[in-house]
Order: structure tokens, then sequence, then C-alpha cells
């Protein structure tokens, strides 16, 4: 059984690939600061798979823990989650992102370095397309100037790793582009865990569900889209955790160094306002929403096209916008007990 180092690995998508790590046969082994996670995720992660699991709480800036973490545990490969990942507070605190967001991947990969492992998965994201010149957006789509710290980090960060793919020809890496992650395990045992208000749309639909926001705003009416708003790419958690393995599997199988980014969404953009009158459908419950201004940042729309992730990886979306909706309001319920 592989060791799978996850850092991160008790956030919301971390969680979840955690999971399917172990229902694929690989042995994860997280890191976490848990500043924005909570440690009894991982009880919720073992009641899942019905075992324990290796976690050690830290920073992966700390070069000494991580060199411990390699010492103590033979490491096949590394998936890279930590990283602070809020548009709005990268824009007021732009160093904090830098420097946990850059340092902490250089830090892991000096680290690897260190101990020969060669295998790894990048958790990056589609706003390194900014506002695509054209729809679906494909990986040779050119990379934008970031709207935001936050994708500017993403941006170099994939520089970085396609660097030291490019010094050292042993290592593999595959850059995952993720679209829009919503949703929970069906178990509802884990799932989007926002600290204070939340700043993607889905648990700020089930808050204001559940009676913990007063109201929803849509920002913008006017866009060039079917009804108005923004059109998204919407992933299902348990997909995307799911193509994690399939990247983990790519590279375990290579001989030879390679570096691939891959879009990680359905193929298929909805508006937002589909999404809340989805919501509305599957959960049976009204929203209070008003339609405000358009958001400064905010793109007018995108999605993914997804042909290279079904013939490089084998992966593509499976679970429907209705059932990711629906599993992340079961989760919501469980979280007002």
């Amino acid at each position: 059984m592989k060791n799978i180092l996850v850092t991160g690995g008790l956030g919301f998508i971390g969680s979840h690939t955690c999971v399917e790590l172990i229902h694929s046969g690989f042995n994860p082994i997280v890191i976490d600061n848990l500043d924005n996670s909570e440690i009894w995720i991982k009880d919720r992660i073992e009641k899942i798979v019905d075992r324990s699991i290796v976690f050690y709480q830290g920073d992966c800036r700390d070069e000494n823990l991580l060199r411990t973490i390699f010492k103590e545990n033979s490491i096949s490969g590394i998936i890279h989650f930590a990283a602070h990942k809020a548009v709005g507070e990268s824009v007021q605190q732009p160093l904090k992102y830098y420097d946990n967001n850059i340092g902490g991947l250089v830090t892991v990969l000096k680290v690897a370095q260190e101990n020969n492992c060669s295998n790894l998965v990048f958790s990056s994201s589609c706003t390194v397309y900014g506002t695509p010149d054209q729809l679906p957006v494909d990986e040779s789509a050119q990379i934008k100037t970031a709207e935001s710290p936050y994708g500017t980090t993403k941006i170099i960060c994939e520089k970085i790793i396609q660097d030291l793919v490019r010094a050292n020809k042993d290592y593999k890496s595959i850059l995952l582009r993720y679209f829009n992650p919503i949703g929970a395990h069906e178990s509802s045992l884990i799932g989007e865990l926002p600290l204070g208000v939340p700043s993607n749309l889905v648990p700020y639909i089930t808050q204001t569900a559940a009676g913990l926001r007063e109201s929803l705003t849509v920002f913008g009416s006017d866009y060039q889209t079917k009804d108005g708003s923004c059109v998204r790419d919407f992933i299902h958690v348990t997909d995307l955790a799911k193509a994690h393995i399939k990247a983990l599997d790519f590279l375990l199988q290579k001989n030879e160094g390679t570096c691939e980014a891959v879009n990680i969404g359905t193929g298929h953009g909805n508006t937002v306002l589909e999404l809340i009158s989805t919501f509305e459908e599957v959960s049976e419950q009204k929203l209070n929403y008003e339609i405000g201004a358009r958001r400064s940042g905010d793109v007018e729309a995108v999605y993914a096209d997804s042909k290279k992730s079904r013939s490089l990886l084998g992966w593509e979306a499976e679970i429907s916008l209705e059932k990711s909706l629906l599993d992340a309001w079961n989760w919501q319920k469980t979280l007002a007990k």
C-alpha cells in the first residue's frame, strides 16, 4: 500500500480525497495546520473508511516537520492542497497569500526532492484563465493576468512546478485546474466548512436556506448569458476527489518526467440563477435572494473543455447538479444540529 502525503488533507477537497485514496488502496499521510479546517474532520474521515489515518498537525512551510514526515513514512507521491483560497481576502492581504501559497509549495518540493519523491498532483484553479477568449476553455488557452493575488499564486505555483520538471527530467506532475467544487460526501459526514461569511456560492445558499444568513445576493443581472447571471462549471467534490486518484495513478505508471495541466470540470456551465432554482427544487426550500450590482473581478462565464481529462486520465464527472446540491443541503442540515 503506497503512502501519499496529502497537504491540507482535512480541508474541503482534501478530506474527500483522503476517503477516495483509501477506497482506491492508498494510505494518506495527512498534514494540516487547521487554519481552515477542524480536527474532528479526521474522525469523520475515519468513520467513513472504518480505519485510522496518519495525521500531523503543522504547516507546510515547516521544513523540519516535513523532513520528519518523510523520515517516518515512505512517501510515494504528494497531493498538494494546502493554500489560502479566499479571493477577496487575497486582495486585502496579498503578502499572506504569497507567503503561504508559494512558500508552502516551494518547501514541499524542496523536501520531496531531498527524499527522491517525484510524483506531485497540484491543486490549481481555472482562475489561471482569467476571462477566457473562447468557451469552453481548454488547457491550451492563454494564461491571463489574474484578477486577484490568489489567482496569481496559482499561476506562479504552476510555473514553479513547470520549471522544476524542466530542470529535473525525472520529475512528474499533474496540475489539476479545478472549476467550481460543490456538494458534500453522500454520508453527510464531511463537506465544506467555511470560516465566517462564505466566499463560495453554494455554502452561502445553504446557510441562507438554513436561516443563518438573511438573504443571498446575486451579483449582476445584465451579463450576456441566458438569464443575465454569471455562468460557472459546478462539479461535485467527490468527482473532483476521484480525479486526483486518476492523476496519481497516471504519474505512478509513467516512467519519465512529465508536467501536464488538466481541466477538472463537467464540461458545461450553469448560471447562478439556474443553480438557485435547482437548489429550491431539490431542497424544497424557498430562498430569499435579491439581485445586486455586478461584483468587481467576476468573470462573465467560464466552463471547462473536459476532453483532456477523459483522454489522458480516463476521468469524467458523473454526479448531477441536482445530487450535488442535495448533498450540500444534507450536509448543511447536520451542521445545524
